[in-house]
């Protein structure tokens, strides 16, 4: 049997992709951008992924209503009913409720299942990835769980989350007994070194009922009474009501809600090679390095007695850098960030913050 002919695959696309600043923006970010030159943007290489392994009437796409005209550009093949435009951002808790919302609408079936996944990520071995996603979906099909999907850590990096490993449930399959997010560098190095901790990918399975149910006690109710009293409600009725209730929903991340709150989530040992391209660091880590372990990123630069950087620039661009050693440097539109790579997640968010504040929102 095919797991996933009743499964179903959200793929969110509506954060501001700040940590990659300053070359994704606010009016533009980074899931909309061919970041690595490969002639597809990072939505939609994650898109022909899991248009790889979905029926592609089953996968929808989550994002904020300042981008859907670019998401309808990008993915012209995805129906309307099947972009979820939220008005205002209120993290992925909200946004997964939602997107549970309209397929549980369009599914019609209790057994349905889905896959939620952030848009940023990059998959070294798409058929080991297949093969996994099909166990998984096995598992929440005949189990009352959620399953998270983690690998192995391969450094100590403090920008991840990380999952403890705990009692065997199936194959590959455990309870979590821990997480940690974003530990500091010192406890991402005992983590790595005892073997037990796996870093979150932030992808996750799970039975649609089951998930809805959960999620919705953490909300205000007022979407449960909307279909009571709308039993038969129509696409254009559930988004005036999200449109006017949407900004009243907390602010919650989904898997820290499910990691940190929820006893129904496992993790399952996953080895389709990954890497989250969420910061300047973790992409430095996940790409081939050139000579003196320097990361050119699709950018035409000379370097010179200079290591372990990396370099991002817009086309038409040139650098010449020299004497530089473990640095990001990035250029794009009318802002140039030159900043150390170690702990650089922190740095950025600090100067995202200060040129906000102290020269507007054109900087951001």
């Amino acid at each position: 049997m095919n797991q996933t002919e009743n499964a179903y695959c959200v793929i969110f696309a509506g954060g501001k992709g700040r940590r990659l600043w300053p070359f994704s923006r606010a009016h533009y970010p980074k899931q909309f951008i061919d970041f690595f030159g490969l002639g597809r943007t990072q939505l939609q290489q994650t898109y022909d992924r899991m248009a790889r392994i979905f029926p592609k009437g089953h996968i929808y796409i989550n994002t904020n209503r300042d981008y859907v005209d670019i998401v309808r550009e990008q993915l012209p093949e995805v129906a309307d009913d099947h972009i979820i435009d939220e008005p205002v951002h209120r993290n992925t808790v909200p946004s997964a409720v939602w997107t549970l919302h309209r397929i549980r609408h369009n599914a019609g079936s209790e057994k349905a299942t889905v896959m939620f996944t952030p848009s940023d990520h990059v998959i070294l071995d798409e058929d080991t990835f297949r093969l996994e996603i099909g166990e998984g979906f096995d598992f929440v099909t005949h189990n009352d769980s959620i399953i998270t999907l983690g690998v192995k850590p391969t450094r100590a990096e403090p920008g991840y989350g990380y999952i403890q490993l705990g009692d065997p449930m199936e194959h590959n399959i455990y309870k979590v007994q821990s997480f940690t997010e974003k530990p500091e560098r010192e406890f991402a190095k005992m983590f790595l070194q005892s073997g037990e901790f796996y870093w979150n990918t932030g992808l996750f399975l799970a039975n649609v009922d089951s998930l809805w149910t959960y999620l919705c006690s953490l909300l205000p109710n007022e979407l449960r009474t909307f279909d009571q009293e709308h039993p038969n409600w129509t696409i254009e009725e559930e988004e005036d009501f999200m449109n006017d209730h949407f900004p009243l929903y907390p602010n919650l991340p989904l898997d820290l809600t499910l990691l940190e709150r929820c006893d129904k989530v496992c993790v399952m040992k996953c080895d389709f090679g990954w890497a989250d391209v969420g910061t300047w660091h973790s992409i430095y880590e996940a790409m081939r390095k050139g000579e003196n372990d320097n990361v050119v990123i699709d950018s035409d630069v000379i370097i010179d007695d200079a290591r372990n950087n990396v370099v991002k620039l817009p086309k038409g661009r040139m650098a010449v850098i020299n004497g530089l050693d473990g640095y990001i440097v990035v250029e794009n539109d009318n802002v140039l960030l030159i900043c150390k790579k170690e702990d650089s997640s922190a740095l950025v968010r600090k100067y995202v913050n200060e040129v906000q504040m102290k020269k507007g929102e054109k900087f951001i």
